[in-house]
């Protein structure tokens, strides 16, 4: 309907005019992000966004006095919640005599309900609308792509400005950037504003295209944490499968071939409203908390991208909807203020069209140029990489060129996983940092160290709980759990600041072989920290030689208000007194872990058997971890595995096998070892190395009802006929020590000062 003026006053109880139904609007009600219900109005002389987000609320009294143009919005809920939703938010409006404003550009539209005295029926909310006075005349802004656009056309009319209310210290301007709006002074009182005698100056931030590099610098220590934070996206967007490469495109713009990196998912893919959320600078703190989510605060795109290269198109693609939005330094320099285009497509099958919902077509057109001019990207070549989606499928596409320079040559170096094109690495593609550097760590003295200049090195061990399907420059990279390749395993759990910890430790066959050791920190499952020195092996290269601890820290680092004491470059821990204690908690585990299990006398022969307790394999289906029966060879499995293959011959909705609490796990038998003289320290726990060296520990035909490793610490029991019971034949899968009553051990003597001694 047409916006009309009131003068006098404003009659909320008014009945709303009759739906003429010529022109249609819809509007969908947000609060913090979250869904209220989508409307719609008709006959609106102006053009109304398609989102409106309420940014805060006010009394509802101070509208008696004052001039604004009206309209009425109708509920037209997608579901049942949100109809329930739409009877909830009116009935708090009602109830509390309270307004909902929303700012969009050089609008402020004021929400709310019917003031009578008996209770409403909530059929439909009265909209108070205001805009900003440009004389001679009023021009609205239609934006073309929200409140976040990057371009605005204007329309004049020669309607008066109303005299409005102004009463939060938030606002947005399209004009500005995607960034959040400050506003100095804030509280002016309702008698003052009911009397017309305050007006609000607002100060508006705007966005220098600058601090595009100034956000890159943020993984200027390590590279591969910018990949990591495009990794990062993908992992919560649910996809099922990553492919990482660089490869050479021609740009228009540099009148030849460049080389493109490419971060291609096949998640969930961005919604519009999700993809004005990744490109915006930051957003609110999500209210519910999901241990499984990495990205939080919306930054992390922009810091990954930016730092990797200059400029960056994303295309991504969910069943309604598709997206294109470009975030360029190139496009943006020598202008005052920020803009990034965006261009969406309504999808319904293999029907598309620009979504004149969210822009129009004029804008639609603007920033497709824009992209055209900037990149190696024109409008069949976006179809292209868009049809790689296929009709039904969803995910996104991340292409970034001109790329990080280390000198005259790019910071990342790379080579194919084609055999005819790289015969010297027998087609393992890989992507390097150029300069090989490995990271600065206290106590680190080894420069064997892949994962820091290595992205296929540093992919296999990014994850805990590994489930996606990675490929880097067309190799599959095979991810190693730590915790499922150590030797001597055991899982300790600990008490700090009132919250649980546990620490897996066990002796790695290939980091004894590079003289590494530390502990891997790991935060939502993602790997924070890596080699990370504790206790004596800060001082001494040779302390804890191969020793690996895996942690998750998520309970002790998150705090219940939602906050986390993770570096924004989610490549370490903030200084904190938690932090502290677990430090000091690790030291002195590492190290009882060290002088427990091995000595210095060992020291030569520790390469020869710190191979893994248990050799595992990842299903290509399910992505379940199986161990492997006890001497098989594992050079003879395909590269895609199966758990119907042998040795496990099982299905895949088995649960997978899993490490139990405070136990010990010592190595199946290896060759070399059986008949062996045990240490002095296994000689005193009084071990029967007979048994234990011709013990054979096999695995039932059947693994899939193996049970790995108990909870509880196996108990061998003798018959009377001198054989092992039912219980030791069920447990002899897993090798662990025995539960007796405690044994005198002898204490190693040290050599040197002790421990607590300060040199």
């Amino acid at each position: 309907m047409e916006a009309k003026k009131c003068v006098e006053g404003i009659d909320l109880n008014e009945p709303p005019h009759k739906i003429r139904g010529v022109r249609l609007s819809h509007v969908l009600l947000q609060k913090d992000c979250k869904n209220i219900c989508r409307t719609k109005a008709c006959d609106v002389s102006i053009e109304l966004p398609s989102l409106w987000s309420i940014s805060n609320f006010v009394s509802s009294k101070v509208y008696e006095l004052n001039n604004f143009l009206k309209f009425s919005l109708y509920p037209d809920p997608e579901d049942a919640r949100q109809s329930s939703e739409w009877g909830k938010f009116m009935h708090f409006l009602w109830h509390n005599k309270r307004a909902g404003i929303v700012r969009h550009g050089s609008f402020t539209f004021h929400i709310l309900p019917d003031q009578s005295e008996e209770r409403p029926n909530y059929s439909h909310a009265v909209i108070l609308y205001e805009t900003e006075r440009k004389d001679p005349v009023i021009c609205k802004r239609r934006t073309g792509i929200s409140e976040k656009s990057n371009k605005s056309e204007e329309i004049c009319d020669s309607v008066p400005n109303p005299r409005g209310l102004n009463a939060s210290h938030i606002h947005h301007d399209p004009e500005s950037s995607p960034c959040e709006s400050v506003e100095d002074g804030n509280r002016i009182s309702d008698s003052l504003v009911k009397r017309g005698k305050s007006t609000l100056r607002r100060n508006f931030v705007s966005t220098d295209p600058t601090y595009l590099r100034t956000l890159s610098q943020t993984h200027a220590g390590w590279i591969f944490g910018a990949i990591a934070e495009l990794i990062d996206n993908s992992r919560d967007a649910g996809a099922s499968r990553l492919d990482i490469f660089i490869q050479t495109m021609f740009s228009k713009k540099a009148a030849g071939k460049v080389p493109v990196l490419s971060v291609i998912d096949d998640g969930r893919g961005m919604a519009y409203p999700e993809m004005m959320r990744m490109i915006s600078f930051g957003h609110k703190r999500p209210n519910e908390h999901c241990n499984e989510q990495i990205g939080r605060f919306g930054i992390g795109f922009k810091t990954g991208a930016m730092k990797l290269g200059k400029d960056a198109v994303v295309l991504t693609q969910t069943s309604t909807s598709r997206s294109v939005s470009f975030l360029s330094q190139s496009f943006n320099e020598n202008k005052d203020n920020l803009e990034i285009p965006v261009v969406t497509y309504r999808k319904e099958g293999q029907y598309m069209e620009v979504d004149l919902s969210v822009q129009s077509e004029a804008t639609a057109e603007y920033n497709l140029n824009a992209i055209k001019e900037f990149s190696p990207f024109n409008e069949y070549f976006i179809g292209e990489k868009l049809g790689l989606f296929g009709e039904e499928g969803t995910g996104t596409q991340i292409y970034i060129w001109n790329l990080d320079r280390w000198g005259k040559d790019y910071t990342l170096d790379w080579n194919s996983g084609r055999t005819d094109e790289n015969p010297t690495d027998k087609g393992h593609g890989d992507i390097l940092i150029r300069s090989k550097r490995v990271r600065s760590r206290p106590g680190q003295t080894s420069k064997q160290v892949p994962l820091d200049y290595s992205l296929h090195s540093y992919l296999e061990v990014i994850f805990r709980n590994p489930r996606m399907k990675i490929t880097v420059q067309g190799s599959k990279v095979k991810a190693r759990p730590l915790d499922k390749s150590l030797n001597t395993t055991s899982v300790i759990s600990g008490d700090i600041a009132g919250r649980t910890i546990e620490l897996t430790i066990g002796m790695s066959k290939v980091e004894w072989e590079r003289t590494n050791c530390g502990v891997f920190l790991y935060w939502r499952g993602r790997l924070i920290e890596s080699y990370k020195r504790v206790g004596g092996q800060m001082h001494n290269a040779d302390t804890g030689r191969g020793v690996i601890g895996v942690a998750d820290i998520t309970e002790l680092v998150d705090d219940e208000d939602g906050n986390s004491w993770v570096l924004n470059s989610k490549q370490g821990f903030q200084d904190c007194e938690m932090y502290a204690e677990l430090e000091e908690w690790l030291g002195s585990s590492m190290d009882e872990y060290w002088e427990t299990n091995f000595d210095n006398v060992e020291l030569g022969k520790a390469a020869g058997r710190c191979k893994p307790d248990h050799e595992w394999v990842q299903c290509y289906g399910c992505r379940k971890w199986r161990v492997l029966t006890a001497g098989f060879d594992t050079e003879s499995l395909p590269d895609q595995w199966f758990c119907l293959m042998p040795p496990f011959n099982g299905k895949c909705t088995i649960p997978e096998q899993q490490m139990g609490h405070g136990t010990i796990t010592i190595g199946e038998k290896r060759s070399g070892n059986v008949g062996r003289n045990r240490t002095q320290r296994e000689a005193t726990a009084k071990v029967d190395t007979n048994k234990i060296g011709n013990n054979e520990f096999s695995q039932d035909e059947d693994v899939k009802n193996v049970k790995l490793i108990p909870t509880i610490v196996n108990k061998r029991k003798n018959t009377s006929n001198g054989t092992n019971s039912i219980e030791d034949d069920l447990d002899s899968n897993s090798s662990q020590t025995e539960s007796v009553a405690p044994l005198h051990v002898l204490k190693r003597i040290r050599r040197g000062a002790p421990r607590g001694c300060k040199t």
